[in-house]
């Protein structure tokens, strides 16, 4: 098994989202996402505490719309998914059917003013357990030439259903 297989966080392309995720949310919340730290930060969102998702630009009212391209650590655990499956996979399937019109609703609007605070909804993990999640953020992602190329989100507190 290769380092690249053992830690796919830590692939160049991974690498440059999680830089991607952390300058996003700097520039729409001011603050930085995770503490600064000596080690690498696509290490350390990785390893961080709080949920951390991002996916790509793809339009979210066509087809299955857009894919993740981001779960740290804490996200794969709660959705109970390893990263091979769980980046790659429509982001909807976050969340179960009845929830997936008043998700779109919030990235729309986050797309829209490029970030909000104070998200709730109620998500499912890979075994259909339901839970809730309240206080996340959603931001945009851009890339190098300032051009919109995704969302992320991040959150703590939640709970099962």
């Amino acid at each position: 098994m290769t380092s690249q297989a053992a830690a796919p966080w830590l692939t160049p392309e991974a690498i440059a989202t999680a830089e991607q995720i952390a300058s996003g949310y700097a520039q729409a919340f001011g603050r930085p996402l995770i503490a600064p730290s000596n080690a690498p930060l696509a290490q350390e969102l990785f390893a961080a505490a709080i949920v951390v998702l991002a996916h790509d630009g793809r339009a979210l009212d066509q087809g299955e719309g857009p894919r993740l391209i981001y779960a740290n650590r804490s996200a794969l655990r709660l959705w109970g998914r390893p990263w091979s499956e769980m980046v790659g996979m429509p982001s909807k399937n976050t969340a179960e059917p009845a929830e997936q019109t008043s998700r779109q609703q919030a990235l729309a609007t986050a797309q829209h003013q490029n970030a909000i605070s104070g998200y709730s909804g109620i998500r499912i993990d890979r075994q259909g357990r339901r839970f809730q999640i309240n206080r996340a953020q959603l931001w945009t992602l851009w890339n190098a030439s300032g051009e919109a190329c995704g969302q992320a989100a991040c959150f703590s507190d939640w709970w099962w259903l």
